[in-house]
Order: C-alpha cells, then sequence, then structure tokens
C-alpha cells in the first residue's frame, strides 16, 4: 500500500531526496533541499513511500499560526515523481498536509493536473531550444526580431557583474517591486551559491560607453534555463537591453535539451513580451485552503 509520510526537514534523507528530483520529468530547480534551504524561512516535506514521490512545504508561523507559503524566488513547487503524475496523486498529497498548518498556499509545478475548489491557473511561458538559432528566431513576433536588430546595432556587451551592481540598478529604478530586504538578503545568498555550482548567470548589459544599462540573473539546471529577474535602467529600456540579453542566451543554447523558462506572467505586458519571442504557455495552478 502506498504511503505519504510528512517528514521534518531536519530527518529527511537529502540524497534520497534530491535523487527523486534529479529523476523526475517535472523537475524543477526550486525544489531541491539546498535551493528551499536559503529561500524559505522553513521547510519539510511530504515523501510516498521510499521517495518514489515527493513535495516541499515551504512554511511560517505567525502568532502560533504555522501555514504553508510561496517563498520569493521559486515560481512553481509541488508533486515530483520518477512515475507520471495524475490529479488523484495529486490531491492526495494534498490531503496529506498535516492540520497544523491553518492556512495553505500552494504553486504547483505545470505536471501537476487539479481542479476545483481553491485552485486558480497560472501562466507561464516557456520556449524549447530544441532548433536551429534561425528557426527560432523566425518564430518571434515580427516587432520584437525588428528590437533584436535594434539592440544589435547599439554596441551592446554583456559581461559578469557582481550582486552588488544588480541591485544598485533595483533599489534605484524597481522601489515598487514588494520584495523586502529579506528577499533580497536570500536572493544574494541563493546567486553566491548558485554560482559556485555553475548553476546561475549574473549578466550585466553595457552599452558602447562602458555603461550598465541592464542586467539578468538566469538559473541553470539540466533542463531549464530560468530566467529568474531581469531589470533595465530607463536608457536600456530604450536600447532594448532585456531584449539582446534574452536573445543572446537562446543563440547560445539554440539547437539543445533545454528549455528557456521565462518566468511568467500574469501581468499583461510583461506577458506580451515574452510572447513575443515564439514561446509556449505553459499553465500551472495554485492550490489555496484556509483551515479554522
Amino acid at each position: 500500500m502506498n504511503m505519504i509520510k510528512y517528514i521534518k526537514r531536519a530527518d529527511l534523507d537529502f540524497a534520497k531526496y534530491n535523487a527523486c528530483l534529479d529523476n523526475s520529468p517535472n523537475s524543477r530547480i526550486y525544489a531541491y533541499s539546498w535551493y528551499l534551504d536559503i529561500v524559505a524561512t522553513n521547510w519539510d516535506a511530504l515523501i510516498l513511500d521510499d521517495y518514489k514521490a515527493v513535495m516541499p512545504l515551504p512554511w511560517r508561523q505567525k502568532y502560533f499560526i504555522k501555514y504553508i507559503y510561496k517563498p520569493c524566488w521559486t515560481q512553481q513547487l509541488g508533486v515530483f515523481s520518477v512515475n507520471e503524475i495524475d490529479e488523484d496523486l495529486v490531491r492526495k498529497f494534498i490531503k496529506a498536509i498535516p492540520r497544523k498548518f491553518k492556512k495553505i498556499t500552494l504553486q504547483l509545478n505545470s505536471d501537476n493536473p487539479i481542479s476545483g475548489r481553491g485552485v486558480s491557473k497560472k501562466v507561464n511561458y516557456i520556449l524549447p531550444l530544441d532548433k536551429e538559432y534561425g528557426e527560432l528566431f523566425s518564430k518571434f513576433k515580427r516587432s520584437r526580431r525588428r528590437r533584436v536588430r535594434q539592440s544589435n546595432n547599439e554596441g551592446l556587451y554583456i559581461k559578469d557583474i557582481s550582486f552588488l551592481a544588480f541591485y544598485e540598478i533595483v533599489d534605484r529604478y524597481y522601489k515598487f517591486i514588494k520584495s523586502s530586504k529579506d528577499d533580497y538578503s536570500r536572493l544574494k545568498k541563493l546567486v553566491d551559491f548558485l554560482l559556485k555550482k555553475s548553476m546561475c548567470t549574473l549578466i550585466g548589459v553595457f552599452d558602447s560607453k562602458g555603461n550598465i544599462v541592464g542586467a539578468t540573473i538566469q538559473l541553470l539546471d539540466k533542463n531549464r534555463i530560468t530566467y529568474l529577474y531581469g531589470i533595465s535602467t530607463p536608457k536600456g529600456k530604450k536600447i532594448q537591453a532585456i531584449t539582446f540579453v534574452i536573445n543572446n542566451s537562446i543563440k547560445n543554447n539554440s539547437n539543445s535539451k533545454l528549455i528557456f523558462d521565462f518566468e511568467g506572467s500574469m501581468l499583461i505586458g510583461v506577458a506580451k513580451f515574452f510572447k513575443s519571442f515564439g514561446s509556449l504557455d505553459e499553465g500551472y495552478y495554485t492550490y489555496q485552503k484556509n483551515i479554522f
């Protein structure tokens, strides 16, 4: 009989937990133990049998009330399995969440089918890079192809930068984003950690005069290039700095088994930008429940 057990982080077999993710077709970088250790305040997990399937449970506590939440810098978690996942399995995992968690917010991954009460659909955009660059470029929207050519004529170039240089642009031009200082502190720890593992790039875009006009953080694993964060200065927006760096990533990784994961978005303008690269809609679901 299959059994789903709740196991505290300290009691997890991390080798088996991470191996399950390694062997899961729907693996996501956000779910690995070392990733969650950095971005989540606390986390435990639900485990099927001997790690045949896993569901990480990031949690917090406020006024003695424990709740499942979505940590910053994680888009999709949910159930990961070496076998095919159906809605029945997803529901069994959700049902196994201990009742001590009085509020649940779960962003499941795109291979976690579910419907019904408390479920809402979200949009992600992905671009399989399994074709030659010329073919991928031909599928860009006409306006995006024009902007790629514009950016290529601006004398732009890219190079690695420090997190401080990245954050200086954020602090100056992105104060409207509601991420806390703690969120950015965790992001710095995450980037520092992943750079050492060669699983991340922190790239600056510079104009012909050597001024930084944009930057991106992209996560790298065996399946995906995940566009975690992109920023640009006002000048960078005019001369298409982010178009330049995304196109560069697509070009350099074309004709591979990788997927370029744009990470959203539900914002119309951002979604339109991502779609303009010929990307595909990869829907996923959020499940919410209050237990009082």
